[in-house]
């Protein structure tokens, strides 16, 4: 999924947009116990409740593509009778109608979620009259292609709400708060099939994490089936580590210069694509080679790639780099670049020591303050 297809759909979560059907929830303990469940028509919940919903289903899709919101496909064998996939497709085909159906997802989720604490596991049944669009864009109401039926789930924390003093109006006076359990913003979700090219695929889903670097490793692989992709954080890594095992004793400033300079091109080009920029092992290959690697370098990259990262792996763009920032930095050092001017700065020996050279160009300041 794209930023367009998620926003499109965040949108659905209005009043005067929602056709959400059902909404089904249960409760559980830190003991992993379940305290209470619930089936609900939503349209006929107060006001109230549903913008509360709203807001939760909405945080469940927000995010940075390829940090914590991650689109999986799944696997071949999850699509079997019994496999994963082959479980949500049935829960969601029930409308969440089906008791035992629902349960033995709860259970699926108890069972794989990790959390100290009380939570709430969501889920929302809904069924989107696609519109059609024109050639220009346009949404056309009255010209509906298709509808996309789909489940969102969501897994909140539930937290004692906080102290205080509250102002009791009969008593014309301030008492202590009585405190009660709260649920908060999503921690975990997922979108159930994926809303791909704005129609129904369901072979991929889109999952959500708070934290970008905690995934809940065990939700994607044992709930969902599907292969755990690299944390942000970890793509970032497993780029620079594999720089670093390439170039070897070659790991020069302006080879690493060069090569920020060529991806940053790269996401600049890119910037105006629908999809994010994405590296597999075959591109990371091409960046290095044309940013000046020499061949004898390369001949251990795909060794460095596979062990590093994986065969299959595949990274962000936006995740390796910061194409507004370029640092420099040694043990007592740290030099902020221009991210334009990388030339500025440059190695040199002097007097027999390795040293940052930096070239003036304009005034100098100290703590704010214009020196000579």
């Amino acid at each position: 999924m794209i930023k367009k297809e998620i926003s499109e759909l965040k949108r659905l979560f209005t009043p005067a947009n929602c056709s959400i059907s059902c909404i089904c929830g249960c409760y559980v303990d830190g003991e992993k116990n379940k305290k209470a469940t619930f089936r609900e028509a939503f349209l006929s919940l107060p006001e109230e409740d549903m913008y509360k919903y709203f807001e939760i289903l909405r945080k469940n899709l927000s995010g940075t593509l390829g940090k914590n919101l991650l689109n999986l496909n799944f696997p071949l064998d999850t699509e079997m009778d019994g496999g994963t996939q082959a479980q949500l497709l049935q829960l969601r085909d029930s409308h969440l109608k089906d008791d035992s159906l629902l349960d033995a997802f709860y259970d699926r989720v108890i069972e794989t979620y990790v959390h100290t604490g009380n939570y709430l596991i969501l889920l929302i049944d809904d069924t989107y009259d696609i519109p059609g669009r024109a050639g220009d864009g346009m949404e056309m109401d009255d010209a509906s292609d298709d509808v996309f039926h789909y489940l969102l789930c969501c897994i909140c924390p539930v937290d004692l709400s906080k102290p205080g003093l509250s102002y009791h109006e009969t008593e014309n006076m301030f008492s202590n708060r009585t405190r009660d359990w709260v649920a908060g913003l999503p921690d975990v979700g997922f979108l159930f099939p994926a809303f791909n090219d704005r129609s129904t695929d369901i072979h991929s889903v889109l999952y959500y994490s708070k934290n970008a670097k905690e995934l809940h490793d065990s939700l994607i692989e044992q709930l969902l089936g599907c292969p755990v992709p690299l944390p942000a954080d970890d793509q970032k890594e497993s780029f620079q580590t594999i720089i670093q095992d390439t170039l070897g004793d070659d790991c020069n400033y302006e080879t690493v210069c060069t090569i920020h300079e060529n991806l940053t091109e790269m996401i600049e080009e890119h910037k105006d694509e629908p999809e994010p920029l994405i590296l597999d092992k075959q591109q990371v290959r091409s960046l290095l080679e044309n940013s000046g690697v020499k061949e004898e370098q390369m001949e251990q990259f795909d060794q460095r790639f596979d062990e590093t990262a994986g065969e299959k792996a595949e990274m962000f763009a936006s995740n390796l780099i910061n194409p507004k920032a370029f640092e420099v930095k040694t043990p007592d050092v740290i030099i902020k670049v221009n991210p334009e001017r990388p030339d500025l700065v440059e190695t040199r020996e002097i007097d027999g020591r390795q040293c940052l050279v930096i070239t003036i160009d304009g005034t100098v300041e100290v703590n704010g303050i214009p020196v000579k």
